[in-house]
């Protein structure tokens, strides 16, 4: 088992690690809509930009892992209110073209940092 560290996810604070891997799998915990580049901000606008970030976060824990968004075997997003599941559709399957991962959308209470959503993958490394 292999401990990834990662500048693309904020450092643990908590008992977590940002992505583990296992023989040919990686599991990659919670992307926040974080924009780690602008200095750890949530990024303006609403659930469409947040979407888009959380989802750029993801892919670039993907990539440092050695895998890509057409590797992801399951995602599962949370999100705090159910009214986002349509654009947060849209936008995730804009992302992942006609790769279509399993999934589970899960409305939740509140999110950390009050975000709009939360994106936790598992995929595969050739």
């Amino acid at each position: 088992m292999q401990i990834v560290s990662t500048p693309h996810s904020r450092e643990s604070k908590g008992h977590y690690s940002p992505a583990v891997i296992h023989g040919d799998l990686v599991y990659i915990s919670g992307q926040l809509p974080i924009n780690y580049a602008a200095g750890e901000t949530l990024p303006a606008g609403g659930i469409k930009e947040q979407t888009l970030q959380a989802l750029e976060n993801l892919e670039n824990v993907l990539k440092q892992c050695g895998s890509t968004k057409q590797q992801v075997l399951k995602t599962t997003v949370y999100i705090p209110d159910i009214a986002y599941w349509t654009v947060v559709n849209e936008i995730y399957g804009e992302f992942f073209g006609d790769h279509k991962p399993a999934r589970t959308i899960v409305p939740t209470n509140p999110l950390h940092f009050d975000a709009m959503i939360e994106i936790e993958a598992t995929a595969y490394i050739l």
